[in-house]
């Protein structure tokens, strides 16, 4: 697999594309070049360097090792996802919740970072625990079965997978409004996602984050589809708007574009950290592959629109630039590419040396004390394990 593979690997094409396609007119329009609303862009999908007014103060400066480095960030972080979704596939783990595509949004949000912010992620942030330095095995656990999260939140200031849909938000607001209350100068950064943005915590957080003035920033990833229900059956307006019923800014980035989404999150960190309070980012994206793998994304949507952001893909587009500006070789890549498959066969041999799930493990912790439900259910559990057992012997 070379690295240029591995960057542009793509979801099969799937049949039943003309049902979808017919249940949902004009996606491959509404998804083609140049009908996207008004965002930040500083780098074109062809990976030519444009200017913004507001944010390309933050990115000026950036040199072509930097460059290198956001490209082996989306690189790698798409190879470990790949390497995971074909794990869930071999049976080795239970569910996986994929990225792929939306690489830009979360590393060049993740890069913007400083060590002492503190990140409350949802289940998708593969990228950006990669930024924060958590080893990407640790993310495969509890998708195994085998732990609830296998990190410190603390060590790399990068909280739990937060499974119940935009929770999250509020434990970054109310961790927001504890360090404002320290005097600290850090800042925090909500994830979550468009189907999120309905949720009702997310509601609350933005009245309390932006009452209290808390140095929070709520980083949407758009990827235009919640499972199976699109961005307009959730919202009459842009999701970035929203902000402005509860009194902060909010600002929509092409979250395919690395650089943007690198200078719009800095200038959001830097409002929170000066005390201005929150910001909202929508990294207006496309989840290329399934909701997770237990989706099939072909029964609600058609394959021209995924094959229109295909071609927006974030790792080719700074590809692109690189190669056109001479910052990367073909000895980068190839480098690269070694790399790439050093981290894959790392992820493959570490999962299958993790122990399998504890079957039992879900009837402890339910109540302090012992429960006659609960152990009527484990028994009955108990017996349908055996079955299986008893099956193969014949029995």
């Amino acid at each position: 697999m070379t690295v240029e593979s591995t960057a542009a690997r793509k979801p099969r094409r799937s049949a039943g594309t003309k049902s979808a396609a017919s249940r949902r007119a004009g996606a491959a329009a509404k998804a083609a070049p140049g009908a996207e609303p008004e965002l930040v862009q500083l780098l074109t999908p062809e990976g030519k360097r444009v200017k913004d007014a507001t944010h390309d103060a933050y990115v000026a400066d950036i040199t072509p090792e930097e460059l290198r480095g956001l490209y082996r960030d989306m690189v790698l972080s798409r190879r470990f996802d790949a390497e995971a979704t074909s794990l869930q596939r071999q049976g080795e783990l239970g569910l996986w919740a994929s990225m792929l595509g939306q690489e830009a949004a979360q590393i060049g949000s993740g890069r913007a970072t400083r060590d002492d912010d503190y990140v409350f992620p949802t289940y998708r942030e593969h990228g950006v625990a990669w930024c924060r330095g958590v080893d990407p095995t640790n993310l495969l656990g509890m998708f195994r079965g085998v732990n609830n999260g296998g990190w410190d939140p603390n060590s790399n200031n990068f909280h739990l997978y937060t499974i119940v849909i935009g929770s999250q938000t509020l434990h970054a607001t109310g961790y927001a409004m504890g360090i404002a209350k320290d005097g600290a100068d850090s800042a925090v950064i909500a994830y979550f996602g468009d189907g999120a943005s309905s949720q009702g915590d997310v509601a609350e957080s933005f009245t309390f984050s932006a009452v209290y003035n808390a140095p929070v920033v709520f980083f949407c990833q758009n990827n235009q589809w919640a499972i199976s229900e699109p961005t307009e059956r959730q919202t009459r307006v842009p999701l970035y708007q929203r902000a402005q019923g509860y009194g902060f800014p909010g600002v929509r980035v092409d979250g395919n574009d690395v650089l943007a989404c690198l200078a719009v999150t800095k200038w959001a960190l830097e409002r929170a950290r000066n005390g201005e309070g929150p910001t909202l980012v929508e990294a207006y994206t496309y989840r290329m592959g399934a909701h997770t793998t237990s989706d099939d994304p072909s029964k609600y949507r058609a394959d021209e629109e995924r094959e229109a952001w295909e071609a927006k893909d974030p790792i080719l587009r700074l590809r692109a630039h690189l190669e056109a500006e001479g910052h990367a070789d073909e000895a980068f890549f190839a480098e690269l590419e070694m790399e790439s498959e050093t981290l894959g066969k790392r992820v493959r041999d570490v999962v299958r040396a993790m122990p399998d799930p504890d079957h039992f493990a879900i009837f402890e912790n339910a109540y302090a004390d012992g429960h006659a439900l609960v152990d009527e259910e484990r028994a009955q559990f108990a017996a349908y394990q055996a079955s299986f057992a008893d099956e193969g012997e014949g029995k």
